[in-house]
């Protein structure tokens, strides 16, 4: 009887070792050719990281390496995913795995993890991180700055308008008044009554009207790749926001939102060439010249229909948390194009 007991662990092990050795890889699985690979060898994410490893203390129970979890955050980016979809995603797809340098076997993250390392991680430190990138990309000659696009879009705030009026209008103290004398809602106070108290709401042309923030950006028209992102509450101009865009030097091209005195002034001091269209009752307008403006900055536009219009979080600072990763991954979508060697990064 011992015998036989002892025969039938020896083959369960035996079978286990068997399987074991079969069991194939994930860069088995992956495809030689899936984006993700690409990514991986254009940017060194571990030494992109290593500054975030002053976030975290050495005493403790151990967790996910910082690489990873930036790795994760981005690839939510990079499919447009909520938390608890970038869960799934992970224990899901094989490729998620690969790119977030996960076992076949291993556990990933739930989707409260991935709150809690935006919060230690900071707009401060990824701030930094882009910036290095960036840098990194001037380097390598993959930025030039000499033809430069700017441009916002919006960002919709994900809460409901209509409560928020409801409370304004019930409001005995509301001191905001129409021309007939009854209780509104606007810019002065809607902090007030809004969930979302950095939101306001913004106008583009006559009459599209949204409620939340505006994305701004530079974009390099060299490579086609973001240098600047900016967000706003939706009611800042847009020239208000070109100090922070523009480059030192080159041409800036833009639409008629930047012709005011103020953004020809930002341009004038930063030693730029302006490319933007002027409104039509402006001195010096040429309609040949803003048709060739118009042509050149056409591709460039683009750029927004492949970013979110929707503002995932609530508040300034938290959304421009958004708009560095969504940058950062639409560059890294954009770099797996146009080059196939490691970009070398600047600094640590």
């Amino acid at each position: 009887m011992i015998l036989a007991e002892y025969w039938w662990e020896m083959s369960l092990k035996e079978m286990e070792r068997q399987m074991s050795l079969i069991v194939p890889t994930l860069d088995e699985l992956v495809a030689a050719d899936h984006p993700y690979r690409s990514m991986l060898r254009v940017l060194d994410f571990g030494q992109l990281t290593v500054p975030l490893g002053k976030l975290y203390s050495e005493l403790g129970r151990g967790g996910y390496p910082v690489e990873q979890g930036f790795r994760c955050l981005l690839l939510q980016y990079l499919e447009d995913l909520s938390d608890r979809q970038l869960e799934r995603f992970l224990r899901e797809n094989l490729a998620a795995k690969f790119f977030c340098g996960f076992g076949l076997l291993e556990s990933t993250p739930d989707f409260c993890y991935f709150s809690r390392l935006r919060n230690r991680i900071g707009l401060a430190e990824l701030t930094k991180l882009y910036n290095r990138v960036g840098e990194s990309l001037k380097a390598s000659g993959l930025i030039r700055e000499v033809f430069t696009f700017v441009d916002a879009s919006q960002l919709r705030s994900r809460v409901n308008v209509w409560e928020a009026r409801d409370r304004a209008l019930a409001d005995q103290a509301n001191q905001e008044r129409d021309e007939e004398g009854n209780r509104r809602m606007n810019n002065k106070n809607v902090g007030k009554y809004s969930s979302d108290g950095e939101a306001r709401f913004g106008c583009k042309g006559k009459d599209k009207f949204w409620f939340g923030y505006k994305r701004h950006l530079a974009v390099d028209m060299s490579g086609g790749l973001i240098t600047r992102t900016v967000v706003t509450p939706a009611n800042v101009s847009d020239q208000q926001v070109l100090k922070e865009l523009c480059p030192s030097g080159g041409m800036v091209f833009a639409d008629k939102g930047y012709c005011g005195q103020e953004a020809q002034q930002t341009l004038a001091e930063r030693g730029c060439h302006s490319g933007v269209i002027l409104k039509k009752n402006m001195k010096g307008k040429d309609k040949d010249k803003d048709r060739w403006l118009s042509r050149v900055r056409m591709p460039f536009e683009g750029v927004f229909s492949r970013l979110g219009k929707k503002a995932r979080y609530r508040g300034v600072v938290k959304n421009q948390f958004q708009a560095l990763l969504e940058a950062l991954a639409f560059n890294l979508k954009r770099l797996i194009k146009i080059v196939e060697q490691p970009i070398p990064l600047l600094g640590a």
